[in-house]
């Protein structure tokens, strides 16, 4: 009743993280088009106004013209739309769900004795230190670099060397899936907490400050405009990171924190591109060196003698058979029996393991996600027997 429990847990919160992050990231790439995409007004009212950049669209049958003003209005509106809640909302529910899934589980999930030997409550420790320390250091480089141009570059090659550093711990303390996942829920952790901490504070000291009538720091629109900057960066770094856990191929490779650090780039290439493209210049070599990593990651785990196997080469015979039966009763059955039927799979008898051969053969040979971090050491022998059992049509006998 309580992995039934927990599931319909991870259903939900999954549900809901997916949700509220498109609800964030949708409106974070509209503001940062918006922002590249405003052209100086050509109306002396606007002008005079102090409207620094408009831009007329079109959309769902009718005409819409935002405005933006270099600093503020001379007047504000009573009512001001803040967007917050779309972080907020993103971050709690995926916290939520690394907790239940992650952290509820650590002997299961986070931890692999292959890669660390260490206990649940230490392992969470860690995972939780990674969100916190994470924000502070970057927090830290932020605010020592300060918020001009050459600073920018200075923050950015420090934060991507912090975050590379970071992959390569976590990818030698944790399980390889579990080390994607928090090194991408530390990278989303900055970019709610730059909207927490930074972004929305010195937007709500602009607007007191104006209603007050006294004048306006500008240093508050600068911090803003850096920190909301990186999380358009962090952006598909941090959405390779969460969907990774579905893809073995990436984060059992060995040297998987290359595999994290490759595929990171390439995102924020590829996101750079963009960016300036909104902006109205091309750059193709951003998006062609993102492409570049991709593929070079994608050679360079390749499993040995791909594409060879496509069909038994040797036909099963009766001991190959009882080879497999004996593989699967070492291998997988602790987890998948009568009393302890994980994903509803029961895995004891020829009978059951044959109705279940095309799940096997998915999750153990192609997959590789299971066994679970590979708990009871499952070889590449074992994989490729698994492979022959299956593509010879997983005889019982």
């Amino acid at each position: 009743m309580e992995a039934y429990i927990l599931d319909w847990a991870n259903l939900l919160l999954r549900w809901l993280h997916l949700i509220t992050g498109i609800a964030w990231i949708g409106s974070s790439f509209y503001f940062v088009w918006l922002d590249n995409s405003l052209t100086k007004p050509q109306d002396p009212e606007l002008i005079e106004k102090g409207v620094s950049g408009e831009l007329w669209a079109v959309h769902g049958g009718g005409f819409y013209n935002p405005q933006k003003y270099l600093v503020a209005p001379r007047r504000l509106p009573e009512h001001l739309h803040w967007f917050y809640w779309e972080s907020y909302s993103t971050w709690m529910s995926g916290f939520a769900l690394l907790v239940a899934l992650y952290l509820f589980n650590a002997q299961t999930y986070l931890i692999d004795r292959n890669v660390f030997d260490w206990g649940p409550v230490a392992a969470v420790v860690a995972a939780l230190c990674f969100l916190v320390v994470g924000w502070l250091v970057y927090d830290i480089i932020c605010r020592v670099a300060g918020t001009d141009e050459r600073a920018d570059r200075k923050v950015g090659i420090a934060v991507a060397l912090f975050v590379a550093a970071s992959a390569w711990l976590a990818c030698h303390l944790f399980a390889g899936r579990a080390a994607f996942l928090i090194v991408g829920a530390m990278i989303a952790t900055i970019m709610s907490a730059n909207v927490l901490m930074v972004i929305i504070p010195g937007q709500r000291k602009v607007v007191a400050a104006m209603r007050a009538g006294e004048p306006v720091d500008p240093i508050h629109g600068k911090l803003g405009k850096q920190r909301s900057v990186h999380n358009t960066y962090f952006t598909l770094p941090v959405l390779f990171a969460m969907l990774s856990n579905h893809y073995s191929m990436v984060y059992s490779a060995p040297h998987n924190w290359l595999v994290l650090i490759a595929m990171m780039l390439a995102g924020a290439l590829i996101r750079q591109f963009f960016v300036l493209r909104h902006k109205g210049v091309t750059n193709p070599w951003y998006p062609a060196a993102g492409i570049a990593l991709l593929l070079g990651v994608a050679v360079a785990i390749a499993p040995p003698g791909l594409g060879k196997a496509a069909a038994p080469s040797v036909p099963l015979g009766a001991q190959d058979v009882g080879q497999v039966q004996q593989v699967v009763a070492q291998r997988c059955v602790m987890c998948h029996n009568a009393q302890l039927a994980n994903k509803g799979i029961q895995l004891q008898t020829p009978e059951l393991l044959k109705s279940h051969a095309q799940v096997v053969y998915q999750q153990a040979v192609v997959q590789k996600t299971m066994p679970l971090n590979n708990a009871t050491g499952m070889t590449e022998d074992e994989r490729a027997l698994l492979a022959r059992w299956f593509l010879g049509g997983a005889p019982l006998r």
